[in-house]
């Protein structure tokens, strides 16, 4: 059996008879166990998948009528509700936390009879860009299993890259979905901010993040949109987007659409091939009738500065929940005064979490908070309206979607300044609450480059025809597992 078709066929598949729910959630059940000894994307696996797969082809086979994903496995990044199941945000601090509720998401795609796989690793409470910080072990790069991943939904990209599942759902906070999709050769999507219901998701920071799915395909990323956007009375934030259908008109094309090329994003730093494939990817697009110019956006320089500065202060603010009271660790208060025993267990956070959440109670303390966190807002402010004004004169913005290739595990896991870096051309689209995706396009020395385009809000369908034509231009060797 085939596990490496994408969503869309994998549906047509079930509907014409010529595969079993149950025959391919088995496989690919199959595939977990193969080939997650060395790559490490699952957490847990649900072993009840088989079961639910066979009811689903017993309503087929009996008429009644079956949600659109007919028994699809998904995987979930373990920073989303599932009820009923562990949900550990890979911290030993939520290591035996079982979810009271579903996350809308999870809701919506459960309704649809999606097929829930198991939960995939990520960095502890998403703060990372390797995957390296979970408290459970790394996971490891399907194309060379010496590099990262990407994070901080590395568990994703891996799972979809490596034939584990057929689509994957993770957060986006600074690229968290894009850039593990760019290490992974998988499109990775960050919706406009409120397209998609945040109710669920464990926080990190609450006024930039967003769930997005990973996919092998343009139009998958399309599907999986229709399934799990909308308005949700659990979160404020969302926004009402009338039912679109992404899926519509994806085929529409690109010919004179006004594509700007950030200048900030192509300069210094940047690994050539990298730069070569940018290049490559800009000529394609002008081959289909887009015309690219490059733009210069100034507070781009200033934007992971103030990312890092935004997201510590409401992780510190988010975190402050976890005080071992009531989530933690099984050990006596007996000996302890509240402030000592807190300290105590928050010791078993992990490096990166200690070190933001200790930047996230320096930066609105008192004395500080006009030093840092206002610059750092004023900065946001700058850069949306910077983003806007090119929106004025572009359909679309193109950047690669990070500015290296994948490097070793252990490489810049001491160097947090120089990892921070690696979202330079990510972050912009979270601070600025617009839509971007990232789209395989090269291989390089045997490791994946992917292409970001960004487009105007709630301009999401356009960014997804855009990425599709994109998409169409090249064809991309298979993951050698």
């Amino acid at each position: 059996m085939n596990l490496k078709i994408s969503a869309l066929d994998y549906i047509q598949e079930v509907k014409i008879g010529n595969i079993s729910a149950e025959d391919f959630v088995a496989k690919t059940l199959e595939q977990i166990h193969n080939e997650d000894d060395k790559l490490h994307a699952f957490l847990s696996v649900n072993e009840k998948a088989v079961d639910q797969a066979r009811d689903i082809d017993k309503k087929i086979k009996s008429g009644e009528k079956v949600g659109d994903c007919f028994g699809m496995p998904i995987s979930i990044k373990d920073n989303l509700c599932i009820k009923d199941s562990k949900t550990t945000c890979a911290s030993k601090m939520l290591e035996n936390f079982i979810a009271p509720y579903d996350a809308t998401v999870i809701r919506k795609l459960k309704q649809q009879d999606a097929i829930f796989v198991g939960k995939v690793n990520m960095d502890e409470f998403a703060m990372g860009l390797t995957t390296e910080f979970s408290a459970f072990g790394p996971s490891k790069n399907p194309w060379n299993n010496d590099c990262v991943p990407g994070g901080s939904s590395g568990g994703s990209a891996v799972s979809v890259s490596a034939f584990e599942c057929v689509a994957s759902l993770g957060s986006d906070t600074g690229g968290s979905v894009r850039n593990p999709a760019s290490f992974c050769s998988a499109v990775g999507f960050k919706p406009t901010y409120g397209l998609i219901s945040r109710f669920g998701l464990i926080s990190y920071a609450n006024s930039i993040e967003q769930i997005g799915p990973l996919t092998r395909t343009v139009k998958d990323t399309a599907f999986m949109l229709n399934m799990i956007s909308g308005i949700d009375p659990n979160d404020n934030t969302t926004i009402d987007n009338k039912n679109e259908d992404y899926l519509s008109g994806i085929d529409s094309g690109i010919e004179g659409k006004k594509i700007g090329i950030i200048k900030e994003m192509i300069g210094e730093g940047i690994d050539p091939a990298v730069l070569s494939a940018t290049k490559d990817a800009i000529s394609k697009l002008e081959s289909l009738g887009a015309i690219c110019e490059e733009i210069s956006l100034d507070m781009v320089k200033y934007s992971v500065a103030a990312y890092y500065t935004i997201t510590a202060t409401e992780a510190g603010s988010n975190l402050a929940r976890y005080d071992n009271i009531r989530y933690g660790y099984d050990f006596p208060l007996e000996g302890y005064e509240f402030n000592s025993y807190i300290s105590k267990a928050r010791r078993n956070f992990g490096p990166e979490v200690t070190r933001r959440m200790i930047i996230g109670g320096f930066v609105p303390s008192s004395g500080q908070a006009g030093k840092y966190f206002l610059k750092a807002l004023k900065v946001k402010s700058k850069l949306t309206n910077e983003i806007n004004d090119a929106f004025k004169r572009f359909d679309l913005l193109l950047s690669p979607t990070v500015p290296v290739l994948p490097f070793k595990l252990g490489e810049k896991i001491d160097d947090p300044v120089s990892l921070f870096l690696v979202d330079i051309n990510t972050v912009t689209a979270n601070l600025t609450e617009k839509p971007a995706i990232s789209v395989p396009f090269a291989i390089s020395n045997g490791l994946p480059i992917g292409i970001q385009l960004m487009a105007d809000t709630l301009q999401d369908k356009q960014l997804l025809q855009a990425a599709y034509a994109l998409e169409q231009t090249v064809r991309l060797p298979e993951v050698p597992l």
